[in-house]
């Protein structure tokens, strides 16, 4: 009789379980990846403060100038091949191609290893002159060499990093790369520098971690590559015409990337004086945090949408796509808040000369939240064999970019840099947008993010309220701190009482179950 009074569960169909598997593994690896960089900001500004109190500023100047010399060598150096790993390793692997997948994994590390020396040999040919006569720093000449090894080790760190992207372990990269790598570059520092070995120690401690990395990497990605594609052999597939031109594209899109990344900053210099670059470089600086929740989120998405359209689960991507830009939209909003609400506080933290650029937070922001707002649409177009239309928007808006910052810059100042870059960085991602629905049939929106109002709304109040009564506190970061936390509670409170579709149930479902299954396996009655 029990039986007959008991309630079923209802059946989770199988597109409902392919829909949460998939989202579950993005949420762990995204999650991963944004302490990963946290945990680098935070480590990496301590560590900054203690290179320049034991080496000074003159030892951080040469280090800065080498790195500019191997940075730009560096646009050149990847050939597009790295990102070309996230796309075809995804797709051969999910569609059993094994043959190419180690032709295009070997030829690709051959030719990253040939450029890499060649270019090498030019920053050893090259660089003493630079040194020389360019910068007047004489001293730049003599670590030179362990500057070429850091960007040919670079290269295949990268490569290799991008391959466990493309078999979407992006937690097994993070922790090599971020976890692992950073700590022992440090810990290397601190003793090469102790025994006397100065700015040369620290560039030394930087080579040796690569390698380190390099070596960890390697080895995961060759555990991670399927055993049908493992064996080595003469007859080794080269490189598709459909890789080369992938490759030469996104070559294209890296450089357009360069140039949008710095001719803000080179605009700046010609017309202004130093000091407002400074001011222009850390309130840049802290505008790329903004949208972390959408980087993380594409380190896995990315290899996720070569994999879904080369298999044909079109209906999939669409339910995923709609999903994950509702909720990198809902968790960037109070960041976002706080960062505008609170803009002048957090200018004035790194000193009364950074207070002025408190208006590049706003307009920078509101850029970004426009980015967040319209999800991964860049690459959707880049991990479905559309990069060229990519390509275009990003050569068009590049040009418009130039143009705005040499006409805006000189009438507004810092400013006028920071609404050339912010217009650019929403036309590119609107552009976008407008291409993923034309060629894919993809739309971002539902009528669910209307339920993203309410939260939003309540979460603004507290910020505002949180800035009104804070105004006499003398310890803003604190105040920052702390509001940010309560703008997250406030939101996700709300938002799981309101906001929550089907689709965004059976993700919090599942995360629910994970951390009590996590609870239990960690209870006392269990160990």
């Amino acid at each position: 009789m029990s039986s007959l009074n008991t309630v079923p569960e209802t059946p989770i169909t199988a597109d409902a379980q392919k829909f949460r598997s998939q989202m579950g593994q993005i949420s762990r690896h995204s999650a991963v990846f944004f302490a990963g960089t946290m945990f680098t900001a935070a480590a990496g500004y301590l560590f900054k403060v203690y290179l320049a109190r034991v080496l000074g500023a003159e030892a951080l100047g040469i280090y800065a100038l080498g790195m500019t010399i191997i940075g730009f060598v560096g646009v050149f150096n990847g050939l597009g091949l790295p990102q070309s790993a996230v796309r075809f390793v995804a797709a051969y692997s999910a569609t059993g191609r094994y043959d190419e997948l180690r032709g295009f994994v070997v030829r690709a590390v051959g030719i990253l290893m040939a450029a890499n020396v060649v270019l090498g040999l030019a920053v050893l040919w090259v660089g003493p002159w630079v040194a020389e006569h360019l910068y007047h720093t004489p001293l730049l000449k003599g670590y030179l060499a362990l500057f070429a090894l850091i960007m040919m080790l670079g290269a295949l760190t990268t490569f290799f990093g991008q391959v466990l992207q493309g078999y979407k372990d992006v937690s097994r990269r993070t922790i090599i790369t971020n976890f692992i790598g950073t700590p022992l570059v440090m810990v290397l520092t601190v003793v090469l520098v102790t025994w006397g070995k100065g700015l040369g120690g620290y560039i030394l401690a930087q080579v040796v971690g690569a390698v380190a990395v390099l070596l960890l990497l390697t080895f995961s990605a060759w555990k991670k590559t399927p055993r049908q594609a493992r064996p080595l052999s003469l007859k080794t597939p080269g490189l598709s015409g459909e890789i080369v031109s992938f490759s030469a594209a996104v070559y294209g899109i890296d450089f357009m990337k360069f140039v949008l990344s710095q001719s803000d900053k080179v605009i700046i210099g010609a017309f202004l004086a130093t000091r407002d670059l400074g001011v222009y470089a850390v309130s840049a600086a802290i505008v790329a945090y903004v949208p972390i929740v959408l980087q993380s989120v594409n380190q896995i998405f990315s290899p996720t949408i070569a994999e879904l359209h080369s298999s044909g689960q079109v209906v999939l991507l669409a339910r995923m796509f709609r999903t994950l830009t509702k909720w990198i939209l809902g968790l960037t909003l109070p960041l976002a808040s706080v960062v505008i609400v609170f803009c002048q506080p957090l200018m004035k933290i790194f000193g009364h000369d950074f207070e002025r650029g408190w208006p590049i937070l706003i307009v920078g922001t509101l850029g970004q939240l426009v980015s967040c707002g319209v999800g991964s649409v860049g690459y959707l177009l880049l991990m479905s064999g559309n990069e060229k239309r990519l390509l275009r928007v990003q050569i068009y808006m590049s040009a418009l970019m130039v143009m705005m910052s040499l006409f805006l810059v000189p009438k507004l100042g810092i400013l006028g840099a920071a609404l050339a870059a912010a217009i650019t960085n929403a036309g590119i991602n609107l552009w976008n947008l407008r291409e993923v629905q034309a060629r894919l049939r993809l739309w971002p929106f539902s009528r669910s993010h209307s339920k993203l109002a309410l939260p939003t709304i309540l979460m603004l109040a507290v910020v505002l309220m949180a800035r009104i009564f804070s105004t006499n506190v003398h310890a803003q970061w604190l105040v920052i701190l702390v509001t940010t936390l309560l703008a997250y509670l406030t939101f996700t409170i709300v938002a799981l009482r309101e906001g929550l579709d089907s689709d965004d149930r059976l993700i919090t479902d599942a995360m629910i179950r994970r951390g009590k299954s996590m609870l239990q396996r960690t209870s006392p009655e269990n160990t």
